[in-house]
């Protein structure tokens, strides 16, 4: 072999080289994003519509509410806890293979309670008001925009009787956490609080949705 073909095999293992390099940096690049700072999540209920529908494919913001121990559910480094009216993801209490989403209405301290269908928290009356009606699956019901703090959102009313629940006293490093869709959700009315530390991170925005186009790009509020 001469010096031109050595050349050309030293360039060749060189590239070869270059490219497993990179392959690997991005490997662990998306590692290392996906478990400390944004994770892919897919919505397959319709426990929150109408803020969230299902299909949506959405991004949650891992790092805002602190930094974890990767598989410990151990904080290390806390930013901040959740607030009234943000839209979270968690590990089921129930099973935690399962990832669910829900809104939060209650934070550590607060009394909830509903009484014929009015949701109260520390015993104020939590504000609604009629916002039109909304098509969920040809059954038209009523919308509403409730104000939780600043925050402000939809809710949907499907009228199906008074509800009345509590009160209740949100323990010490926990969450209340309801669905938008409130007479068809499954959340901190019937199996509990959610744990600071099982809170996986806060919806940010939905980067897909079909097939609901005017939806790309919507930030989740």
């Amino acid at each position: 072999m001469d010096s031109q073909e050595k050349q050309e095999t030293i360039r060749k293992k060189s590239l070869v080289r270059e490219y497993v390099e990179a392959f690997a940096i991005a490997i662990l690049l998306a590692l290392f994003i996906r478990t400390f700072i944004v994770q892919a999540f897919k919505i397959p209920s319709g426990s929150m519509k109408p803020t969230l529908l299902i299909g949506d494919h959405l991004l949650v913001n891992k790092f805002v509410y602190g930094i974890k121990i990767p598989y410990a559910d151990r904080v290390i480094i806390p930013v901040k806890n959740p607030k009234r009216g943000d839209v979270i993801v968690f590990k089921w209490p129930k099973d935690e293979s399962k990832d669910f989403i829900k809104r939060v209405i209650g934070i550590e301290g607060d009394v909830i309670e509903i009484k014929e269908n009015q949701l109260f928290i520390n015993s104020e009356g939590i504000t609604t008001e009629h916002a039109g009606e909304f098509n969920d699956e040809d059954l038209y019901v009523e919308e509403l925009e409730e104000y939780l703090g600043d925050v402000k959102h939809s809710v949907l009313d499907r009228e199906k009787g008074y509800e009345d629940f509590g009160p209740i006293t949100v323990p010490e490093n926990s969450v209340f956490v309801m669905g938008d869709n409130r007479d068809n959700s499954q959340d901190s009315r019937y199996w509990g609080y959610v744990t600071l530390n099982k809170i996986k991170g806060k919806a940010l925005i939905i980067y897909w949705s079909w097939p609901h186009w005017d939806r790309f790009l919507k930030i989740i509020r």
